[in-house]
């Protein structure tokens, strides 16, 4: 068996509501028409019901396709806004994923590179582990932050072995003091410095620094390189410092600021998703990411890889939702607080005790099969309900599995952020059948038989108490015809 770490799998998640750039800036142009100028294309944004921990699982799931999940040994989470400042948000994300109990979890965040940085770490350790990096950052209202940033995730699987997709071939920090952005731990919004002063004494120094180094070390030169992404530095940062370094046009990624936005501290994991469904065998992939310093990593392309129905970077691309209603995402982001009436004003405290109690159930989706008959039901009681039959249930994993609309409404008058509340039966493929909500309904709506698929989403935001409860929705499979 071959000693050499790299990658193993990969994936990613994009949320399919898409912000029109220029929707934002003719809501500001009142005040400041300079908007403009930063008004073409699109932004990818959260549902009300996604954060960094939902988008995380969604891209470990894409990622873990195919893949042992209880074999995961490690799993870590870069952001810089996850939800949480005192609960772990890996571990989280690991009880969603149905890892094993005694998975080791971490957070790595404070810098936007610290999706990188993990990256480099694990490799130089050689510990196999699922890392997944993923950013929901908020901006003030009319910011350059804005229209550049957007949400999204993305996750590695790393290992060694012979099946490696990319092998790790080294990797070089660079820690400097130069500040070009920050936020205070107890602040919403980030501030940004000027943009020429960033490109020039930053981007333009310290990047090539960086990667000319790492360059040194491992015998090559620009020349060789196929696949460069950059991370930060402002738009069209990557371009200025391939040149700098001497890197060809052709070899630099699109930098998916024109159709996802700035993803932040995920920004670079995303870079190396799309080199890898890029890459042919024998590539070189260096991608670095650029705050306080830089972090540069490299990568040989081994094998295209199999087949595994992982939707990745570009089935996520094309998975989306046209926006055009500004104070919809304003209202999905709490930047603005909608008058929901009545029906809203509902307590939704948490009890943790339960969660815990029923944490298979409500994290990992688990519903029971009875032993007797080989009915499916969730959530998994002490009797069947088809034969009644007692302490028969054997577990049943519902994640995975695809389903049916079966019955479907569109609710109006019930509460809902995101208006009309679908629910409806889903018939799932093995015999299950459960009334649950569905979301991500397109323009072109739902109807019974419409195909499903499960993802991992906020079911309650307890505001207060600063808590949120998880559970799992339908949402419609984007058809390939559809893509």
């Amino acid at each position: 068996m071959s000693t050499a770490i790299g990658i193993r799998s990969f994936g990613a998640y994009i949320p399919a509501r898409r912000m029109q750039r220029s929707e934002i800036a003719k809501a500001h142009a009142w005040a400041l028409p300079g908007l403009r100028g930063l008004g073409k294309g699109e932004k990818a944004f959260c549902s009300w019901d996604e954060d960094v921990i939902t988008m995380a699982v969604e891209a470990s799931r894409d990622c873990m396709r195919g893949q042992d999940v209880n074999a995961l040994a490690r799993l870590c989470l870069a952001s810089t806004s996850a939800p949480f400042a005192d609960v772990q948000n890996a571990t989280l994300v690991a009880s969603a994923l149905g890892a094993p109990r005694n998975v080791a979890t971490s957070d790595q965040t404070a810098s936007t590179r610290a999706g990188l940085s993990a990256l480099s770490h694990a490799c130089e350790s050689g510990a196999s582990q699922l890392l997944v990096a993923g950013e929901k950052r908020r901006t003030k209202l009319g910011s350059a932050q804005e229209m550049l940033f957007g949400d999204g995730a993305a996750a590695l699987l790393l290992g060694s072995g012979d099946d490696l997709l990319a092998i790790y071939l080294g990797s070089e920090s660079l820690s400097v003091p130069f500040v070009d952005h920050f936020r205070e731990s107890n602040s919403d919004y980030e501030y940004a410095w000027e943009e020429r002063w960033i490109r020039d004494e930053g981007v333009g120094k310290l990047v090539p620094e960086a990667v000319n180094a790492l360059l040194r070390r491992l015998g090559k030169t620009a020349a060789d390189v196929a696949h460069f992404g950059l991370a930060g530095g402002g738009p069209r940062a990557d371009g200025f410092a391939a040149k700098k370094i001497g890197i060809a046009d052709a070899a630099v990624l699109p930098d998916l600021r024109n159709n996802v936005g700035d993803t932040g501290a995920a920004h670079s994991l995303l870079l190396l998703t799309e080199a890898l469904e890029r890459a042919q065998p024998g590539d070189l992939i260096i991608i670095a990411a650029f705050a306080q310093g830089c972090e540069v990593i490299a990568f040989e392309m081994a094998a295209k890889g199999s087949d595994t129905g992982r939707r990745g970077l570009a089935g996520n691309l094309a998975r989306r939702h046209q926006e055009t209603a500004y104070m919809k995402m304003l209202s999905f982001s709490g930047e603005i607080e909608v008058e929901w009436g009545m029906r809203s004003e509902t307590d939704q405290k948490t009890a943790l005790t339960q969660q815990y109690r029923v944490a298979d159930q409500t994290f990992e989706f688990v519903g029971g099969k009875c032993r007797d008959c080989d009915t499916i039901q969730f959530p998994r009681l002490p009797n069947c309900v088809n034969c009644g039959a007692f302490d028969t249930q054997s577990p049943a994993p519902l994640a995975d599995e695809k389903a049916k609309v079966l019955t479907v409404t569109a609710d109006w008058l019930m509460f809902s952020q995101s208006p009309p509340l679908y629910m409806g039966l889903s018939q799932f493929d093995n015999g299950a059948r459960m009334l649950m909500e569905i979301v991500d309904v397109g323009p072109e709506g739902i109807d019974v038989g419409t195909p499903l698929e499960m993802t991992f989403r906020i079911k309650e935001l307890d505001k207060m108490r600063g808590y949120r409860r998880y559970f799992w929705k339908a949402r419609p499979i984007v058809s390939a015809a559809g893509e």
